[in-house]
């Protein structure tokens, strides 16, 4: 795996390119970076060019200060697209990459071809956003690390954390390399950005992913997703809580080959 780096402007965006194919381009979560494809993209074999890239904020993209909006995450994805010379990608996204995937859907429609949104938030209740907004609280005020042990296990089933203890360390580790001011500025797209009324608008053919006691990210939310995009269908992972990249790569990978064939 080659890094290579896109410098447009202030933001130097992180990438890498591996394949050949079908464009299939991958968005990761808040908090995290390209490297949580790893076990997804082994297990995806070949037949694709699979791109994935590092948000600005997180890994090794360049740490942007200052607020964030959803229209910087889909012009950076954009403007990469054009650096690369992909007039159009599948575009699957995770998380926060989920809510990105919905507004480059909607206000990008010519650059993507299938989509896929998983373990991602549109509908939320009063009761919902205002957990959100706790939570983004907490995490301005919090030490590195500290959110991710508090929400173990809204991200992995019990099963996971006792059989892949190593996984989990490993996971925080990464998470703890996170400049704050950068996440909390993501996180804040995620508190405060609700597609759910602009979903009807895409146009794509889109599969819909959450698991199935996913507590941020709930069934409700997916269901309310496949009802509102025309062309959709929805797979409940079951058995498995948020991160279902890390707990449950092969399954992903299937769903996905399968989605996209």
């Amino acid at each position: 795996m080659a890094d290579r780096y896109f410098e447009n402007g202030p933001l130097a965006t992180r990438y890498v390119l591996e394949g050949e194919g079908p464009a299939v381009c991958l968005v990761h979560g808040v908090g995290s970076t390209l490297e949580s494809w790893d076990g997804v993209v082994g297990h995806m074999g070949e037949g694709y060019t699979i791109l994935r890239y590092d948000l600005r904020g997180f890994g090794k993209s360049t740490k942007i200060k200052g607020r964030y909006e959803l229209e910087h995450f889909v012009d950076d994805f954009a403007t990469l697209l054009d650096h690369l010379g992909i007039e159009q990608c599948h575009l699957v996204g995770f998380s926060l990459g989920g809510l990105i995937a919905q507004g480059i859907a909607i206000r990008r429609p010519n650059r993507i071809d299938r989509l896929v949104l998983m373990s991602t938030i549109a509908g939320r209740t009063e009761e919902e956003r205002a957990g959100a907004r706790e939570r983004l609280r907490n995490l301005e005020r919090g030490v590195a690390g500290d959110h991710f042990r508090k929400s173990l296990d809204r991200y992995f089933s019990p099963e996971f954390q006792k059989a892949h203890p190593e996984a989990i360390t490993e996971l925080e580790k990464r998470n703890k390399e996170n400049d704050p001011d950068c996440y909390a500025a993501a996180y804040r797209v995620i508190t405060e950005t609700d597609l759910a009324d602009e979903l009807h608008r895409i146009r794509s053919k889109t599969l819909v992913m959450t698991g199935e006691h996913d507590r941020g990210c709930n069934t409700r939310m997916a269901t309310l997703m496949a009802e509102r995009i025309a062309d959709s269908q929805l797979v409940i992972l079951k058995n498995l809580r948020h991160n279902v990249l890390a707990e449950a790569p092969q399954r992903i990978a299937n769903e996905l080959r399968e989605f996209l064939r």
